[in-house]
């Protein structure tokens, strides 16, 4: 491999309207921004890499502070930043830039939000464009064809798996109908990821969450699949760090074990804000880290509080750290799954080929990725028309599963493909 270096760019974004607003953290937002960077090495080389904004989920501090345009427009203001400090480095792997240039992209951030407490994860996050651009520049350089071809050889091992199939688990927010709720399980749908840590007070919130939960639960009573072990369908509750302390949480798995709901309560994830470090190992269910983790040293820090699963989000936090954080995962034997922030169809390739990866999640024959473009995105059919190999078909979830086959595999899910018309969207804009 020879060195790389960057020298011009090019940038933008399109905002995506959202079908209604969505709910987490006690709060919503009704569109997210796509953004796109273009990179260009001395060669003459050009590469293109698509991230999207995550504001509320990332730092709930900068959302309150700014309008939700506002806040999306810092993280836009980021990414060209991040882009900005790259150009003039050379490189051997992408890694090599996004680290080298974090510290100071972070800084600049808590410059331009005002905020000291400014998170890592919302750094991470208005990375993800420029860091995709490098890799797809690293793999053109180096003749690269395969995402395999992609991983530094010290991680591959806990990339050794090729899922034949991927469990599709959609988002169900505060307020999403439980007609379509019901379709989405009719159709073959069996691992659901609930949103909990509704507004209001803790007290207030606990309420809502155990009535959401039984009236879901009671929803789906009878419903039976074929893919899980009781042949139920099973459920993922994302907290995103609403719950106060465990004493909070222990109502809501009291009340879930009243129902009869807890043994199909797969995870809970996020329960609790990043500087609330408390020993989970006594909760009887499966907890995972999210937005706590943003380097290989959070990993190991949730792993000894108990935490026994990992969520990477290659789409929001880097692929260059979603490698490294899924390798220390695997040095301590603790499962990883893939989740989205409502990715855009070619952006939440570069997920699955994650997923198809990892190794299958406890209790299935089958890895997880969890995706809610397709309820989410007002244009969702328009976006996936824009897919550079539309029409295959491991594109979709057929009956609530990706099926991935050779030409998959072969074509890495069209990621080095051009990106559609994002790839206008940045040739049409002044470099």
């Amino acid at each position: 491999m020879k060195r790389i270096e960057i020298q011009n760019y090019r940038f933008n974004f399109e905002r995506e309207p959202l079908i209604r607003p969505f709910h987490i953290k006690g709060a919503f937002f009704t569109e997210k921004w796509t953004l796109v960077t273009m990179v260009e090495s001395t060669k003459g080389t050009r590469a293109t890499g698509i991230g999207g904004t995550a504001v509320l989920w990332s730092d709930p501090a900068v959302f309150f502070t700014f309008s939700e345009a506002g806040g999306n427009a810092v993280m836009a203001l980021m990414a060209e930043k991040a882009v900005q400090l790259s150009r003039g480095r050379d490189f051997l792997i992408p890694p090599e830039v996004t680290g080298s240039i974090f510290q100071e992209l972070h800084e600049y951030g808590k410059k331009i939000t005002g905020l000291e407490s400014l998170t890592k994860t919302f750094t991470l996050v208005s990375l993800v464009s420029l860091d995709l651009a490098l890799w797809v520049l690293f793999a053109q350089e180096n003749g690269i064809r395969t995402f395999e071809g992609l991983i530094p050889s010290e991680y591959r091992n806990a990339f050794s798996r090729r899922q034949e199939k991927i469990a599709h688990i959609p988002t169900v927010s505060y307020d999403y109908p439980l007609r379509d709720l019901l379709d989405l399980v009719d159709s073959g749908h069996f691992f659901l990821k609930i949103k909990i840590g509704q507004a209001g007070t803790p007290e207030e919130m606990v309420r809502k969450d155990q009535e959401r939960l039984t009236e879901i639960h009671r929803a789906l009573g009878g419903k039976r699949s074929p893919h899980t072990p009781g042949g139920k369908t099973i459920y993922y509750l994302d907290a995103n760090a609403r719950y106060p302390d465990k004493a909070t949480l222990w109502k809501l798995i009291d009340h879930a074990d009243r129902i009869d709901m807890l043994e199909q309560i797969a995870l809970v994830e996020e329960p609790f804000p990043e500087e609330v470090k408390v020993d989970v190992a006594d909760i009887p269910l499966r907890v995972a880290a999210d937005e706590s983790l943003h380097d290989m040293a959070s990993v190991n820090e949730r792993i000894n509080l108990g935490y026994k699963a990992m969520a990477i989000k290659p789409a929001g936090k880097t692929l260059s750290m979603s490698i490294q954080m899924a390798y220390a995962a695997y040095q301590r034997n603790i499962p990883c799954f893939v989740a989205d922030n409502a990715c855009v169809p070619l952006l939440m390739e570069w997920n699955k080929n994650f997923a198809a990866r990892l190794s299958s999640f406890p209790g299935l024959s089958m890895g997880i990725l969890e995706s809610n473009g397709e309820q989410n995105y007002q244009h969702w059919r328009r976006l996936m028309e824009d897919h550079p190999l539309y029409g295959a078909g491991w594109i979709e979830p057929q009956g609530g599963i990706y099926h991935l086959d050779d030409h998959f595999y072969q074509t890495s899910g069209g990621i080095f493909h051009r990106p559609g018309h994002y790839q206008n969207l940045v040739e049409t804009c002044r470099s």
